[in-house]
């Protein structure tokens, strides 16, 4: 019955732990890296409109 009690206690005590270790490692990013990402975010869509442009133009006539 111990064991139980003392295992329902630990699991929320290493979540929250978990949690704060998650907390402290993450960074707001700086300008530079937030405009890096953007950036690549944007040429993805691009990449990913085009192509899907491009096979739906090749379908359609089928």
């Amino acid at each position: 019955m111990s064991e139980k009690l003392k295992e329902f206690v630990e699991i929320p005590q290493e979540f929250v732990h978990d949690g704060r270790q998650f907390l402290v490692r993450c960074t707001k990013p700086s300008q530079k890296e937030f405009l890096q990402i953007c950036r690549a975010v944007a040429v993805g869509f691009a990449v990913m409109g085009f192509l899907g442009y491009f096979v739906k133009l090749i379908h359609i006539p089928m």
